[in-house]
Parts: structure tokens; sequence; C-alpha cells
């Protein structure tokens, strides 16, 4: 959403900004795939009216023409003290009042004239321990979390101490960031050729790495220091489609370069506890579109899902298997990328850091790395095994690329996207103690 800044207070501009109805949206992601999505739209002077009166019907017609889309109501919110943030209500008869009150109380651009006092981090706690009051509590997502970033240790409107804050004030409300973020399309103009004045995701000052956020994709970075203290903080992606590329803009349809994957039944209520939960790899340019682990303790199989806490015996013999699917068919540019390696990364969880700022996990290491011909191929599903060599609570997680980096390199302007692709997954927790079971 637009604002005619002319007039006092500002007017809405349909169509302004994002130019595409909700339906028309669900529509081109269930063309790509999709099974779920979330609708949201950035807030500004007065707009939740706008989300109640004309964003709420209309989602609701989108679910009455594609009824096989879980399709969320959800915000683009001006986080206070923050960057955007997407914000998504459960499905149920309050859902339209229960964001509407959110966006009037919260929002740091609702009110005009616009009020310092609403974009402080102290504000946002409130937020959230407002949020996590309710039955089921909704759900946010930092975006683009390194879009404003100077450069590495230099972040601008997403602070390593804020993120911690959100995460303790409420950790079932605030549950992680986006990995990948949107605008992927940036780099190309209308006719698929790349702009080279562009960067990917409007990255400019602190580059995506693979296209995905410096936060995620740096090894040892601010990610793995959350998950080093035992934070369970979940990434995600999203499209961000405001214009599609082939219309003198700089996105993708929903689904049509990056999912977010869930493991959960077809459910609205279970895809979001799944989605709290982490139970999520997320992939661009349909590198792989499945992924199973089986992690055998002390010679028994156990099939685990990113998001799960495994207790085992101090002594337990650990090792594991992982299964991805690598599609035959071509994705939605018409390539067919082959995932050339994929890595297991390890680091130890050893509880709160020494420094609320800290971004660093120095034990974090790849403990294995596969390269293609090292993988079992089964037609599309590739499989590894792994023996896990622990010595205390530890978290695993993957990642794997077409490329030949053996980490993610900057992006340089403007990189093809469908050049340069990676998959992630959250991680699985193994601690160590008297085992369960």
């Amino acid at each position: 959403m637009c604002w005619n800044r002319e007039t006092d207070p500002p007017e809405p501009i349909v169509g302004g900004d994002a130019i595409y109805p909700i339906a028309m949206n669900t529509l081109m992601g269930r063309h790509y795939g999709l099974g779920w999505m979330v609708t949201t739209d950035h807030g500004g002077p007065g707009h939740s009216r706008v989300t109640r009166e004309w964003a709420y019907p209309s989602l609701l017609r989108s679910r009455a023409v594609l009824p096989d889309v879980i399709q969320y109501h959800g915000l683009e919110l001006n986080s206070p003290g923050g960057d955007h943030a997407t914000l998504i209500v459960p499905y149920g008869p309050d859902e339209a009042e229960q964001l509407f009150n959110y966006e009037v109380a919260y929002d740091r651009n609702e009110i005009w004239p616009q009020d310092g006092s609403r974009n402080t981090t102290d504000l946002m706690v409130t937020v959230l321990t407002d949020m996590s009051q309710a039955a089921v509590p909704p759900i946010v997502i930092a975006n683009h979390p390194s879009r404003s970033s100077r450069g590495r240790h230099d972040y601008g409107l997403y602070e390593p101490a804020e993120l911690r804050t959100w995460n303790d004030s409420a950790p079932r409300v605030a549950i992680g960031f986006a990995g990948a973020p949107g605008h992927q399309a940036i780099t190309l103009a209308p006719d698929g050729s790349q702009r080279a004045d562009m960067p990917r995701g409007g990255y400019g000052a602190h580059p995506t790495r693979g296209g995905f956020d410096p936060m995620t994709a740096e090894l040892g970075g601010l990610w793995d220091s959350l998950l080093g203290e035992g934070r369970r903080w979940w990434i995600t992606a999203n499209s961000d489609s405001h214009r599609h590329y082939t219309e003198q803009g700089g996105d993708f349809w929903p689904g049509e370069y990056s999912k977010t994957w869930i493991h959960a039944a077809p459910s609205p209520g279970q895809v979001f506890e799944a989605l709290r939960g982490g139970r999520v790899f997320v992939s661009t340019g349909d590198l792989v579109n499945g992924l199973s682990m089986m992690l055998t303790i002390d010679g028994e199989a156990n099939e685990v899902w990113p998001g799960d806490t495994v207790r085992v015996a101090p002594s337990a013999e650990i090792s594991l298997t992982v299964t991805v699917t690598d599609p035959e068919a071509p994705n939605s540019a018409g390539r067919t990328p082959d995932l050339a390696r994929l890595d297991i990364i390890v680091g130890h969880v050893e509880g709160p850091a020494m420094s609320r700022a800290a971004d660093v996990n120095g034990s974090t290491r790849v403990a294995a790395r596969f390269a293609r011909k090292d993988m079992l191929v089964n037609g599309e599903n590739l499989t590894v095994r792994s023996d896990l060599t622990l010595r205390g609570d530890t978290y695993v997680r993957l990642r794997g690329t077409n490329t030949g980096e053996l980490e993610p390199e900057p992006d340089p302007m403007g990189e093809g996207p469908w050049d340069d692709l990676w998959f992630y997954s959250n991680p699985i927790f193994i601690e160590f103690g008297r085992r369960e079971g």
C-alpha cells in the first residue's frame, strides 16, 4: 500500500505499491506448487481500516474461490524499534478483529502525525507480550533482517540484542527471521536478461550470499550464535510479491522462485503450529523439494524432522542419514538444477551468550561435506550418511547448493538468481542426558 501524502492525513492508494489482488497472488502461488500462503500488506497511517474493510473481505473471497490453498490473514508490521516483520494470525472467527487490534495499537506508522513513542524496542516487548496471551498466539518473523545493514557486525534496523529481546519476550511468537528475502528477481529485466546494476533482494550495502540473508548464510554467524544459546530460532523464505519482473517489477510470483516447506498435515491449524515449531526447510529454484532424516542412536533408527529435540545418553553412538529429493522436472525457469553438494553443519549449545550483541559461534563447523558423487542416487532421491561425533548438547542443520562454492560468497551486482541456488534446513537439537523412552 502506498499513500498520498499531499492529503492530511495521507490517503491510501490501492495498488500503489503491490499491484495484485489477493486471489491473483494465490492463483499464481497454487500454479507454482504452494499449498499455503500468508497475505500481508505494509501498514501506514490508518491502515488498520484498510486491513479490516478491504484486505480481509478480499481474503475471504480468495479462500472461497481457491479453497485448496491455506491462506492466512497477516500484515507486514512496521515493528516498533525495528524493520518490517511478518505478522500471521491463526485461522479463527476473530482473526480479522485480532489483526485489526494489533495494528491499531502497535504498528509504528498507524498514527498520524507519526509518534516517536511508537518506535521503541520497549513497545515491541509490550506487543509480543500481549500477543503471547492469545489462546492461539500469532507468529512474528523479522523480514529481510540485514537489508539495512552497512556491513559485517555493522547492523541497521535489526541488531542482535534486539532479536534476543524479542525471543525472550515471547518465544512462541517471535520465532525467527527470513533466511531468504523476497525481491529476488530485482536483477532481471522484463525479458529475463540480467540487470548488472541491481543487488539481489535489494541488499545494497551488505549483499546476500547465494540469495540468503548474511545472518543465515554466514557459517558461525548470528543465526548460529542464536542456536548456540539453545534458542528455537527458525528461518523461512518469502516472495514479497509486489510487481512481477516481467511488468517492470523486482519480484517473482509466490512460489515461483523460493519456497518454505513445512512438515505438517494440510490443515490450517497444523501448518501454523508446524511453522511455529520450525519443522521447515527452505529452497530456491526448486533445488530440492523433499527432505527426510533418520537419526540412528545405538543402532536404533529414529525419524526426525527440523525443529525436533532428541535426548540421548552421554555414551550414545549417533549417525544421521539424510535423503533429499532433487526433482527431475524443470523448475519455473525451465531449468533442472542438480544438487552439487550437501553439508551437515553442527554447533555446540552452551547457553546464553556472554554478550547480548554476540553474533559469532566459534563452535560451528561443517561436520561432513558430500559431493554428488558421494551420494546414493535412487531416481530423484539422494541419500547420505554420516557418523556424528558429539561431546555435548548440539544442534545439527543442513544446507546444499548447485554451485561449487564451499561457503556462500557475497552475491555480485546483477547476479542471475537461477544460477546460484541453495537450500537450508532448520536444526534438530540433540541433548545429552538420560534418554527419554
